[in-house]
């Protein structure tokens, strides 16, 4: 079973609110990244809240998993420890994009400090990586409310 995981935790510090929330073409920006994991074709999608978390598990769907990650202010990789999940990353037409952890490598996750997300791990093990081929553009990186206007 391969199990999706969508860091939703932050506190949209530099996008001046609940980034996960903000709406894209009528969607929240975390129905996004569902919606991406869900056309790779994974088992299970794990949606990490923690900021706003009620606000936000409240927009997902029934199947979707929420985890809320109490310690979501320490930055990404507490999201990652949160989840307790060799690497699956969606390799988008023009882009690669978001990475799926396996329980196996969970403890080099664990020695990430700050924002690193996994691109460490991906850039010193690339053995590690399968990437999942998604017949799409990348969605835009959204970091303030700027980033939404076309």
């Amino acid at each position: 079973m391969i199990s999706g995981i969508v860091l939703a935790a932050g506190t949209g510090s530099r996008f001046g609110g609940t980034k996960q929330l903000a709406e894209l073409d009528g969607s929240p920006l975390v129905m996004h990244a569902v919606t991406a994991l869900r056309e790779g074709g994974v088992d299970e999608i794990v949606v990490v809240t923690g900021h706003d978390a009620d606000a936000v598990e409240a927009v997902l769907p029934a199947e979707v998993r929420a985890v809320r990650n109490p310690s979501f202010r320490d930055g990404q990789v507490e999201t990652f420890r949160a989840t307790r999940a060799r690497i699956a990353r969606l390799r988008f037409t023009d882009a690669p994009g978001p990475s799926l952890l396996s329980r196996e490598i969970y403890a080099d996750a664990g020695h990430l400090h700050g924002d690193a997300g996994a691109r460490v791990l991906i850039a010193s093990h690339p053995e590690w990586v399968e990437d999942v081929p998604i017949d799409r553009p990348v969605p835009r990186d959204v970091d303030t409310p700027e980033d939404l206007a076309f």
